[in-house]
């Protein structure tokens, strides 16, 4: 058990016609979170921190992967580190040494063909490192505070042929596609393009990746993975439940003033929902 690759595990997910489950970490209670949820459900899991998780902690990326990966190396369950969204080279360098397995090297807001010669240097880099690389196609949206993508915009969908031409020129090992759902979602109201995930599937001989899956409903995840989604990133679910929790603690005791207290249910908030998303996936069993 313990700490794997994250390459490892979406393999094995793909062989199994399932999902592994990457949820975006924070703080300490998110990662004794998503591991102790893992555990609950006997499913492996990734946890991932990202460029702008990396920015909330000064721009010191050792301090919570340092911790992720002691964690992770007591799980019970196999667990893997993921870097995510990651725009900074210099990031990207320090992925390795950091205890990661993979990253996400997030080159998708700029034009295609920017994109593409971004993308191959960073895959270049990243394999030097022995590292799984993931890229995005397609905008998802509600990143940085932007607002999603309307549904017909250009770009806004991932294109099976361009797809795959990206794919093959860049070398990546994974794709994010963008259709129909989005980053920051507080609401679980996006309607995936089920179709246009069926062509991509055809199209490419690589992982598939769902990002902002906190705003998909649960019928919809389900019918992603059976449609071919193999990696399933989930962040802004834990954070409505862990602020949900501290929110209600306070509200009810004002003069509440020790963080263990509020944290401790916050923490088992985030618990619950990371064995919710986890059946809902049909993770595989450890």
């Amino acid at each position: 058990m313990s700490l794997t690759t994250t390459g490892d595990l979406v393999t094995r997910a793909a062989t199994t016609g399932s999902a592994v489950a990457s949820f975006n970490v924070i703080t300490l209670e998110h990662v004794e979170a998503v591991i102790a949820g893992a555990e609950s459900m006997s499913a492996p899991v990734v946890l991932q921190v990202s460029e702008n998780a990396v920015k909330f902690r000064g721009g010191q990326l050792l301090p919570l992967a340092r911790a992720a990966v002691t964690a992770a190396e007591q799980a019970a369950v196999p667990v893997a580190l993921h870097l995510d969204h990651v725009r900074s080279d210099t990031l990207l360098h320090q992925a390795a040494d950091a205890g990661f397995s993979s990253v996400m090297y997030d080159a998708a807001r700029l034009p295609y063909a920017q994109n593409l010669a971004a993308t191959r240097a960073a895959v270049a880099r990243a394999h030097a490192q022995g590292l799984w690389i993931e890229a995005e196609l397609g905008q998802i949206g509600g990143k940085n505070g932007r607002p999603p993508l309307d549904a017909h915009a250009p770009g806004a969908r991932t294109d099976p042929e361009e797809a795959r031409a990206f794919v093959a020129d860049s070398g990546v090992d994974a794709l994010a596609v963008a259709i129909g759902s989005s980053h920051a979602m507080t609401t679980r109201t996006a309607a995936l393009d089920h179709d246009l995930l069926a062509r991509l599937s055809a199209a490419l001989d690589v992982p598939l990746v769902l990002h902002g899956s906190s705003g998909v409903p649960d019928d919809e995840l389900t019918a992603a993975v059976a449609g071919g989604i193999t990696k399933v990133n989930i962040g802004t679910a834990l954070n409505i439940a862990l602020t949900g929790a501290v929110r209600e603690f306070l509200a009810e005791r004002p003069e509440a003033v020790d963080p263990r207290d509020y944290l401790t249910l916050a923490r088992d908030a985030m618990t619950q929902t990371v064995a919710r998303m986890l059946k809902t996936l049909g993770a595989p069993t450890a």
